[in-house]
């Protein structure tokens, strides 16, 4: 059975053709209320990317994200391996909440926040409309030979996208190394971090081809949060849609004709104008339903509201709506479904909050020598050697810590050092100790014992660990 002309969208992306090749979008540009607010959201959203790895709290980069060093910086608070988990935590509450929007608002993530959006549509595209002009100007260069003038603004919008895509580049460095060591490496000359200069270029590359010439095939092939869409929305999610029922009336949509009743003629208020499908970004008819491709930017909002405006029609034949808005005029309710995401959402957030009221500045690890058994000495003394670790997870320096045995009465010493020593600030301080304990104070061949690091005579974190002493007969 052959598919209906109208319905052929179900069955291939806007961006190809009808014999599998590439089909460019050229979309209008556009304006109205909701794109000025999207350019006042996304400059506000690119300062903040682009400040982040250069801010400081309390001598913490805002947000850094080291996998190397394994070492991450999430608003100010930083957090070491040992820390993974609530790491770990804060990326289940993204996930929550993002899917949270998603059932509530559908792809609003997409259209206003998502970095790939906000970097194609309000720098790159904007840039491209700056040096081509808008759509049909765009079509125009694009079908004329390679004259001058092609050669001209073609070759200048390359080598301002490969620019931007380089010092985006350095941005990303930034968030993995550290914005002072990207400052450093810069100081010190390309040459001096050769290894560094490569990834970069290798950033740059992937930047370039994406906004370049991989563009909304992002949002459509590669981005895995369009797939969720199918899962997540439902009849009661607020989406950009179309009021088919407003648009299409009894006897479907019409072209304009001035002085025209339409309502007696049972045509809707859609005059078929193709404005909304010409500004969309990815190329898509928006009359034919949520789909896929729909990133929720909102131009064909501004862009029909426009139209409506012109013929002293109501706006909003495109709106924020539900299907049930639509269909039975419904007004937005909290569903269980999304009682459920707020519950899960404030558990999580809870459970984040108390683990960091709970997370200590210092964290200790106190580890028998591999290999070591127990030694014998003189009054019934039992040794054991020790390694620790001390992990300074603040942005100053420790000083004047020591350890002291709490759960047994016993001595502690430290090897190759004074009792009192400096943990730097987000280093690492590593060592040997003794532990000697007397045999009677000792309950078996293995005993749990506890260590207290103390700064400045203040307790700061307690550690256990095992201490072997000689098998007991009984």
């Amino acid at each position: 059975m052959e598919t209906p002309e109208n319905e052929t969208f179900r069955d291939s992306i806007g961006t190809i053709t009808e014999e599998g090749k590439r089909a460019w979008i050229f979309p209008k540009k556009p304006s109205g209320r909701f794109y000025r607010n999207r350019k006042l959201v996304s400059y506000g959203l690119l300062a903040f990317l682009l400040l982040s790895p250069f801010v400081k709290i309390n001598g913490n980069q805002f947000l850094m994200f080291n996998i190397l060093e394994r070492r991450f910086n999430i608003f100010g608070f930083p957090f070491w391996p040992q820390d993974f988990h609530l790491f770990v935590i804060s990326m289940l509450i993204g996930v929550v909440f993002i899917a949270l929007f998603t059932v509530s608002f559908g792809r609003i993530f997409c259209g206003w926040i998502c970095p790939q959006t906000i970097f194609m549509e309000m720098v790159f595209r904007r840039i491209e409309y700056w040096i081509e002009g808008d759509r049909g100007k765009q079509i125009r260069l694009s079908k004329q030979p390679w004259n001058a003038e092609k050669i001209k603004k073609k070759g200048l919008k390359l080598i301002i996208f490969l620019i931007i895509s380089f010092v985006i580049a350095n941005v990303f460095l930034a968030y993995l190394i550290g914005g002072d060591a990207l400052i450093q490496y810069i100081t010190d000359g390309p040459f001096s971090h050769l290894n560094t200069l490569i990834s970069l270029l290798i950033f740059t590359a992937v930047f370039y081809f994406v906004f370049a010439w991989f563009r909304e095939q992002v949002c459509i092939i590669a981005c895995p949060y369009g797939r969720l869409q199918g899962v997540l929305l439902d009849t009661k999610s607020i989406v950009v849609a179309y009021d088919h029922k407003r648009g299409e009336a009894e006897n479907g949509r019409k072209k304009f004709r001035k002085n025209e009743d339409r309502n007696a003629l049972g045509h809707g208020d859609c005059i078929d104008c193709m404005q909304c499908v010409n500004v969309c970004p990815t190329g898509i008819d928006i009359r034919n339903g949520t789909q896929l491709e729909c990133v929720n930017c909102t131009a064909c909002i501004d862009e029909c509201d426009h139209i409506m405006e012109s013929i002293n029609l109501p706006k909003g034949l495109i709106r924020y709506a539900s299907e049930e808005n639509i269909e039975k005029k419904a007004p937005f309710k909290i569903t269980a479904r999304m009682k459920g995401y707020i519950a899960v959402l404030t558990i999580l957030v809870g459970l984040l909050i108390g683990m960091l009221f709970l997370r200590n500045d210092i964290e200790a690890n106190v580890l028998r020598l591999p290999g070591q058994l127990y030694e014998h000495k003189e009054n019934n003394i039992i040794s054991n050697v020790f390694t620790y670790k001390l992990i300074n997870k603040t942005s100053k320096d420790i000083e004047n810590v020591s350890f002291k045995l709490m759960s047994h009465k016993g001595e502690l010493k430290l090897v190759a050092t004074h009792d009192y020593f400096v943990v730097p600030n987000q280093g690492i301080a590593e060592g040997t100790l003794f532990i000697e304990i007397n045999n009677s104070a000792l309950t078996g061949d293995r005993n749990k014992i506890k260590i207290g690091v103390f700064s400045d005579d203040k307790l700061v974190e307690t550690t256990t660990a095992n201490f072997l002493g000689p098998r007991s007969f009984k």
